[in-house]
């Protein structure tokens, strides 16, 4: 199963837009925590053109609980972040594993420092410009494609 966690995120659109390429990529279920705005909300139908009605979602004030259970669960975690033990992006292709949870954090703070220690791993977009960063929903959307590469590769090697 492929689980998207928003923590913190502020921008209602970004949330309709992940919502989206969810369904696209075929995440399995949307996590928001915190502040991140919840359906049911014009804004976010607007760019999520209805995908908020077929991928499932739930909310949660505080996303470590979450997390602590995915992590009994077998689940991998990434953090999308840039640390100084980041790895680039494409490289989730090498992790064969069925259950992940990718976290995407605030747009100007970043995720939370207890999210980053709790990832298995963090990863980065590779950045060539004089920004360091994308948009949320951009980001989000490489990374999400990304693992499911990884997930129709193990289909192949089967």
């Amino acid at each position: 199963m492929k689980i998207l966690l928003l923590d913190n995120i502020r921008s209602i659109l970004n949330v309709g837009a992940l919502f989206r390429t969810c369904d696209g990529a075929g995440f399995d279920k949307i996590v928001l925590t915190g502040f991140t705005p919840t359906p049911p909300r014009r804004e976010i139908s607007k760019t999520a053109i209805w995908a908020e009605n077929f991928v499932a979602w739930e909310y949660y004030k505080n996303p470590l609980e979450y997390v602590t259970n995915l992590q009994k669960e077998w689940y991998l975690i990434f953090v999308l972040e840039q640390t100084p033990e980041s790895i680039y992006f494409h490289r989730v292709a090498e992790f064969r594993h069925k259950n992940i949870c990718l976290i995407l954090g605030n747009e100007i703070e970043g995720v939370d420092g207890e999210l980053i220690q709790m990832a298995d791993y963090c990863i980065e977009i590779p950045m060539h410009g004089k920004k360091q960063s994308l948009n949320v929903a951009t980001a989000g959307g490489i990374c999400m494609y990304q693992f499911d590469e990884c997930i129709n590769l193990q289909k192949i090697n089967l």
